[in-house]
């Protein structure tokens, strides 16, 4: 059975991603993308569906995980009566295939191993074709076709592929799973060897560009990587999470699949990257962005699939149980054809960010930008299903009004001070009836205090951000109340969930709890610092480091009660919380 999401490490080649469980296993790989079919799904079920183990014979303990440096090579380090040994997990940049790389290096004494491989495609729904091809195994089903060499004899038996060895202080023995679509030739196998140090120097240059050079900077390298990791290379897409259903309640049915591109989850990326000094990155991002947004405004999806596409039907895996139990298993995501009006200020406010960066704009951004605020224009004033994609009825959320704000604002910005053409003064009187509306709708005076919706007593963590994007200062009385009240009632031992949920789903459409939300609680970090209490958020920024895995990495929730993460992992919002609060935190 799966271990605790904190349990699993990443490796991945920024168009593959697969999570590593601290007992050796390789639980969950995504090929030939983030978003396709898994070969291997134990995560979400059983052994049955599919898992890679690699460990000793004997069990032993695993006494130390640890990435090599600033890279994606995770090390996992068991003592046995027998000696010590450790595995190297890696994904080599990408060449002509998609690899996964082990690597079996004796420590000392020798330590009995052995391998078992469960190859299932279509998430655990389908048996391959399993044989011998010039002697290395080679298993094939449907489109998809992957082939393991490795020196170690194997054999099959019970619809498992095990093999037997020992390695001694000094030996090291190589496995090398590689995928390719099955009606293509058999991709030339990598020398495990070579892959290592490739994939090494790889990390160790990406690495090298960074700025950024305050406080807690292990922490922030390591939250860099894996918004890297969670990049799709071939488009400069950026992907949610490298995973599908991990729940936001354990056995609840609060189960979402992550692995694509939400416009809102990619421009907070942007954001710390610009930030940290990758404006390739960046730039990347806006290409893909231009492809993927083009045409009519007011078809823009909240998020598309990594190559762009727009269509991302939801459907549910019956013949998995979920993890823990957690059902349904989803595949797609019905929220994309969701109205969350938020996005369109995300947006313009991304594309405002790379422009400050010094990114060069083109004819063809702005034209973009300004048909967005067309959109924007005659939109702003209706309801939607906010940030949270909520799946009850749509509200005039207050978040979604401020980024209304916050898009025009930006357009007001790029007539004034990068002298592009617009209709900028009436821009700037629409700019002002958002400001009137949310202030005198959103604002509980009474109680001192903005709130979720026009009418509703309910808060939301997203209200933090009313002074990060500008539109009222740190110093408002206004947004003090707000910061106080959201920490107030928003929080379960210190840290945020994004709003109060109830059992019936009266609030968001959705029966079940969840946990505190991980960005929530950077969020309060930031507004603490803004409001002058830095002791105060210099604190609670440590206790969210501590929640990190020993690997650095953060899923997207946190469960109070359990002390356990939750949701799907590794989350891109999480991480981007962490290096943004670290840098204001830090002045950087």
């Amino acid at each position: 059975m799966p271990g605790r999401i904190e349990d699993y490490g990443l490796i991945g080649d920024l168009q593959t991603a697969a999570l590593v469980g601290r007992d050796g296993s390789i639980d969950w790989l995504c090929l030939p993308r983030f978003d396709s079919a898994a070969c291997f799904a134990a995560l979400l079920g059983d052994e049955a569906n599919g898992r890679w183990l690699l460990a000793p014979a004997s069990g032993g303990t695993c006494t130390r995980r640890r990435y090599r440096g600033d890279s994606l090579v995770l090390e996992t380090e068991w003592e046995t009566p027998d000696g010590t040994v450790r595995v190297l997990d890696l994904m080599p940049p990408r060449g002509e295939a998609a690899d996964v790389v082990r690597i079996v290096e004796g420590v000392s004494g020798r330590v009995p191993m052995r391998t078992e491989l469960v190859l299932r495609f279509d998430y655990g729904h389908l048996l391959p074709w399993v044989r011998r091809v010039d002697g290395d195994l080679a298993a094939v089903a449907g489109p998809d076709a992957v082939w393991l060499r490795t020196p170690v004899p194997l054999a099959g038996r019970d619809l498992v592929t095990r093999g037997e060895f020992a390695v001694a202080a000094g030996e090291r023995v190589p496995f090398v799973l590689t995928h390719a679509a099955s009606h293509l030739p058999r991709p030339v196998p990598v020398d495990a060897e070579r892959a290592l140090a490739d994939t090494e120097s790889f990390w160790a240059e990406w690495m090298a560009r960074c700025t950024y050079e305050g406080e807690w900077g292990d922490a922030v390298r390591r939250s860099l990587l894996t918004l890297k990791a969670l990049t799709y290379a071939p488009t400069g897409g950026i992907v949610a999470a490298a995973t599908t259903s991990l729940p936001e309640q354990l056995g609840g049915s609060r189960n979402w699949d992550y692995r694509f591109c939400w416009l809102r989850d990619a421009t907070f990326t942007l954001q710390s990257l610009l930030g940290t000094g990758y404006t390739a990155e960046a730039q990347a991002w806006r290409e893909w962005l231009l492809r993927a947004v083009a045409g009519d405004p007011k078809d823009l999806r909240i998020m598309y699939a990594l190559d762009g596409s727009r269509r991302i039907p939801e459907y549910e895996l019956p013949w998995l149980p979920g993890y823990e139990g957690s059902a349904p298993v989803r595949v797609g995501n019905a929220a994309a054809s969701q109205f969350q009006l938020d996005v369109w200020g995300e947006v313009l406010d991304g594309l405002h960010l790379s422009r400050e960066a010094g990114l060069a704009s083109t004819d063809d951004h702005w034209a973009l930008q300004t048909a967005l605020m067309d959109f924007l224009e005659g939109a702003w004033d209706e309801p939607d299903n906010s940030l949270w994609e909520v799946r009850g009825p749509r509200r005039p959320f207050v978040h979604s009004k401020v980024m209304a704000w916050a898009g025009v604002d930006r357009a007001v910005r790029a007539v004034e001070h990068h002298g592009l053409e617009g209709p900028v003064d009436r821009w700037r009187g629409l700019r002002q009836q958002i400001h009137d509306e949310v202030c005198a709708k959103g604002f509980d005076a009474d109680r001192g205090t903005f709130t979720q919706f026009y009418g509703s007593t309910g808060l939301d963590a997203a209200l933090l951000l009313i002074p990060r994007v500008g539109f009222l200062d740190w110093g408002d009385p206004r947004v003090a109340g707000t910061v106080e009240a959201v920490r107030r009632e928003l929080s379960e031992d210190g840290f945020l969930l994004r709003y109060r949920v109830d059992a019936d789903g009266r609030v968001d459409g959705l029966p079940g709890d969840e946990g505190t939300f991980l960005i929530c609680s950077f969020w309060l970090v930031e507004a603490l610092h803004g409001t002058g209490r830095t002791a105060e958020a210099r604190q609670l920024f440590e206790r969210l480091l501590g929640l990190r895995s020993d690997l650095g990495l953060l899923a997207e929730e946190y469960d109070t009660v359990t002390g356990r993460q939750l949701g799907n992992t590794p989350q891109a919002f999480s991480h981007v919380g962490l290096v943004n609060a670290a840098r204001h935190l830090s002045g950087t």
